[in-house]
């Protein structure tokens, strides 16, 4: 699922968010790091749509990959690390 032509896009993006305040600018509510990003910032950063961004965000979040947060009217989302080493964990294994 993360080796498909769509999921190279869902690699970009776990990679993008590993250092957020490397790769996007700050926003006004909320905090790169703690927080995350939004759709529309990781669409711009990858040239795509922000529907688009959007199901990749919302599977990686869906996969325990990434945790999502609402503020305001927007959701921000950012890495679960834990959950990324366990996912490695298991693929060094042989899973």
């Amino acid at each position: 699922m993360l080796r498909t032509p769509v999921g190279e896009r869902r690699l970009d993006i776990l990679e993008l968010l590993k250092e957020p305040t490397r790769h996007f600018p700050p926003r006004r509510h909320g905090d790169l790091v703690e927080d995350g990003v939004t759709a529309d910032a990781v669409a711009t950063r990858l040239g795509m749509s922000r529907r688009v961004a959007e199901t990749h965000l919302a599977l990686l979040a869906d996969l325990g990959l990434l945790r999502a947060k609402r503020i305001r009217r927007r959701v921000y989302y950012r890495r679960d690390e834990m959950r990324i080493a366990e996912v490695a964990r298991m693929f060094e294994k042989g899973w």
